[in-house]
């Protein structure tokens, strides 16, 4: 049986200039505070092709409390460290980086934080007030962001997850190894993220550090790689345990529907608004989304000649299911991650790769804009010949009082005027990015590559560059096309044409007289609410939409606000029943999950980004 009690392993890919010192200052180090024969340093050789391995397995001939693990193939960082702790004897396993940035006097509180079984993992710290550590800016500036979003996005309690000097239990280790997914940077960072929700015992504390040569964390492989995995571990340990497809949809449907009783009860009176609710015609509301549902196949069609532009084939019909699908998603899940489905599905069923499948979503979200800016600006061009703009300055000015609610004044007012504001910004933005994308199609350039290539010369970065500028392309190669903008812009100008009709039969639900005036102001408050809710200043959009309807239709016709509001919300409410409902027939048709999906879409985008990368 060994009496090894620490093994300490020196992760390394090609070092033969430091390796040899490096495992040196480790044995003086530890032996200076451990027994002898209690302590090995394994040399975890990572496919080198210097001079490492030779050196490596020179000094373990000499001397027997050193190993040389070898590898043929590249683990990455964490794959190599995982390998050795698998191998290695010791119950306490230390890893730290061979360029000796970390003073070796934190050595033993390191060791023997976890070696005496009062922690289960230790690790210093770069980022804590008593510590000194000289960070170039560059590093600091990367650094200190990323351990923002990690302890943000995955509630951990570290100061910094990136320092190359740690430890673990073996018991802890083996706990958690079948967990851990990720085999490079990320590794030690998901290996405490996944300590602290486990409930293990973690101490932080300060070491003195520099920077000994140029950092191998390359700016572009790597922060996109570990942004990447900070979003799936995300999803894994806070999103993915409480979702299944079933839940996911409920779910979606109470928070939109608590979300939207809440935006009542704080603008107006709910008496007034469920009055207005319990008058409004059920036939006709019915009505509205059977005239909804005609704006679907459009959907489809649309998306069919935009994927057939880019050499893509596809039936209408599946490509409407697709975005039932996807729009579902975007209704149940956060940060759009419906669009991502998507992708997925016309990946694995019509073999559309990534880069054009969030292309063709590009194109599509750039028409939807500019055809409700182009229908929203037509009226504004109306209603300021008519003196109309007049009328709404009046009700954002006056007409909507303030309320008071626990003790805190809330401004239906502002929020209106906030909606306005960001409808105005998102509408000057699609225009500008067409104008942008159409002016770049004109230059025959490589300047994506040389931008994202100018900070770094990984392998990693071509593809990142190949991807964007496939992206790029694909967005050029529609909207530069006449014939193919024609037609993509007609159909777009269709399909919300439709959603203002529905809208249309709401009101008409509600008994209101349809006037041309009440057209005019229908089509206003549908564009200006739908460019109002494209950024995500509240879930769903809620709140900014119901917001500007209310007050563009409440400032310029005789309904009161309540209706208005009242109107507003089943014009909502209609629009998202029919998508969620056409979702459901959708994966049940195309037998698609949501939360599968989803899982899937990031694995498989992995898989291509590593044989990208190996190519």
């Amino acid at each position: 049986m060994s009496d090894v009690e620490v093994s300490v392993v020196l992760p390394a890919y090609n070092e033969e200039a430091t390796i040899e010192a490096t495992v040196e200052v480790a044995l003086e180090t530890l032996a200076s505070f451990l027994p002898a024969g209690a302590f090995e340093v394994i040399v975890a050789e990572d496919g080198c092709d210097d001079r490492t391995p030779e050196i490596a397995s020179r000094m373990a001939s000499e001397d027997d409390r050193v190993r040389h693990i070898h590898s043929d193939e590249r683990l990455g960082r964490g794959g190599a460290l995982e390998y050795a702790f698998e191998r290695a004897a010791g119950d306490t396993l230390v890893y730290f980086d061979t360029d000796l940035a970390t003073d070796m006097k934190h050595l033993e509180e390191l060791v023997e934080s976890v070696r005496s079984g009062e922690y289960d993992v230790a690790t210093g710290s770069r980022w804590m007030p008593e510590n000194k550590a000289d960070r170039p800016r560059k590093r600091a500036v990367s650094s200190l962001g990323y351990n923002t979003l990690v302890r943000l996005f995955l509630r951990s309690d570290m100061q910094d997850h990136q320092c190359g000097f740690k430890a673990i239990s073996r018991e802890t280790f083996d706990a958690l190894r079948g967990e851990v997914e990720d085999e490079h940077w990320f590794w030690d960072t998901e290996v405490l993220v996944l300590s602290q929700r486990r409930g293990y015992r973690v101490k932080e504390f300060p070491v003195d550090w520099e920077p000994k040569g140029d950092t191998k964390v390359d700016l572009v492989r790597d922060v996109f790689g570990m942004g990447s995995q900070i979003l799936r571990t995300w999803w894994q340990l806070s999103v993915s345990p409480r979702l299944s497809q079933r839940v996911s949809m409920a779910a979606g449907s109470v928070l939109v529907m608590l979300a939207l009783a809440v935006a009542v009860s704080v603008v107006f009176d709910l008496d007034a608004v469920f009055d207005a609710m319990s008058g409004a015609d059920l036939g006709l509301v019915a009505l509205s989304g059977v005239v909804y549902l005609f704006s679907w196949p459009l959907r489809g069609l649309r998306y069919r000649d935009i994927l057939d532009r880019l050499g893509y084939s596809g039936e209408t019909w599946f490509m409407t299911g697709a975005i039932f699908i996807s729009q579902t998603g975007n209704l149940v899940f956060p940060a759009r991650l419906g669009d991502g489905v998507r992708a997925y599905i016309v990946k694995a069923r019509r073999d559309v790769p990534y880069p054009s499948g969030f292309a063709s979503l590009a194109i599509e979200r750039v028409f939807d804009l500019l055809a409700i800016t182009v229908l929203a600006g037509t009226v504004l061009v109306g209603l300021v010949l008519t003196g109309g703009t007049d009328q709404i300055a009046e009700a954002i000015a006056a007409e909507v009082p303030p309320v008071s609610i626990g003790g805190e004044t809330i401004d239906p007012g502002a929020a209106a005027r906030t909606a306005l504001q960001v409808a105005a910004f998102v509408g000057g933005a699609a225009v500008l990015a067409v104008t942008g994308v159409l002016l770049s199609a004109r230059r025959d350039t490589d300047y994506v590559h040389r931008v994202v290539t100018a900070v770094s010369n990984d392998s990693y970065a071509d593809y990142v560059a190949g991807v964007i500028e496939q992206f790029v392309g694909d967005v050029q190669t529609v909207i530069s096309d006449r014939g193919a903008f024609a037609r993509v812009g007609v159909g777009s100008l269709v399909i919300w044409v439709v959603d203002v009709l529905t809208a249309l039969v709401v009101f008409y639900a509600f008994g209101e007289e349809i006037t041309v005036a009440l057209v005019g102001t229908a089509f206003f408050a549908v564009s200006v609410g739908n460019l109002a809710k494209v950024l995500p200043l509240s879930p769903g959009g809620i709140g900014l939409y119901e917001g500007a309807f209310t007050l563009i239709v409440f400032g310029l016709t005789s309904v009161t606000a309540p209706v208005a509001f009242a109107i507003s919300i089943v014009d909502h409410v209609v629009k998202n029943v029919v998508t969620i409902l056409g979702g459901l027939v959708s994966m049940a048709w195309l037998n698609v999950s949501l939360t599968t999906a989803v899982e899937e879409s990031r694995e498989a985008g992995e898989v291509e980004a590593a044989a990208a990368t190996e190519d």
